[in-house]
């Protein structure tokens, strides 16, 4: 995990789970899965899964393997375990394109659309529901992220986690 190598023993501890995908026996593509709170650092809020739900999150595929599906198998592998282990909701957030269209071949569907500005030390998130989610859903995904309204402004936090 590069610089982030001294944040693994700590998401263990926690119950966080790492999941890798391997060629010529060197890790290309990572990625984590939580059934307990986690710092969302994009957005700056937390995620609180609850019974029978988690998180994906921190998916990277290293430079010189993307484009080559290894994103798509790990989040494949992902899904298949947590179906395995009974979970019936994951979570996920994606910023890029092609991470968007692997979610959504996974079965991950837009609920929320999110915009991030910071300034002068203060976080300025938009978190507007998409057109086509279940507002139920997006109550849901709210709930879970602790934002009540498509606005929220707050003194910008940098966590590790």
């Amino acid at each position: 995990m590069g610089e982030e190598g001294d944040r693994v023993a700590p998401r263990f501890e926690r119950g966080s789970r790492a999941f890798a995908v391997m060629e010529a026996g060197k890790v290309v593509s990572y990625g984590w899965l939580s059934t307990a709170t986690e710092w969302i650092g994009e957005l700056g809020v937390e995620i609180s899964p609850e019974a029978g739900e988690a998180y994906i999150w921190n998916c990277l595929t290293l430079p010189e393997h993307r484009r080559r599906g290894h994103y798509r198998a790990l989040l494949e592998g992902i899904v298949a375990q947590a179906r395995r282990d009974g979970l019936s909701r994951l979570w996920i957030g994606s910023t890029e394109d092609p991470a968007q269209k692997a979610d959504a071949d996974a079965g991950f569907v837009t609920v929320l659309n999110f915009a991030v500005r910071r300034f002068a030390g203060l976080r300025w998130l938009s978190a507007s529901p998409d057109a086509r989610a279940d507002p139920e859903l997006v109550a849901t995904a709210r709930r879970r992220l602790g934002i009540q309204s498509s606005i929220s402004i707050a003194a910008g936090r940098r966590r590790v986690h």
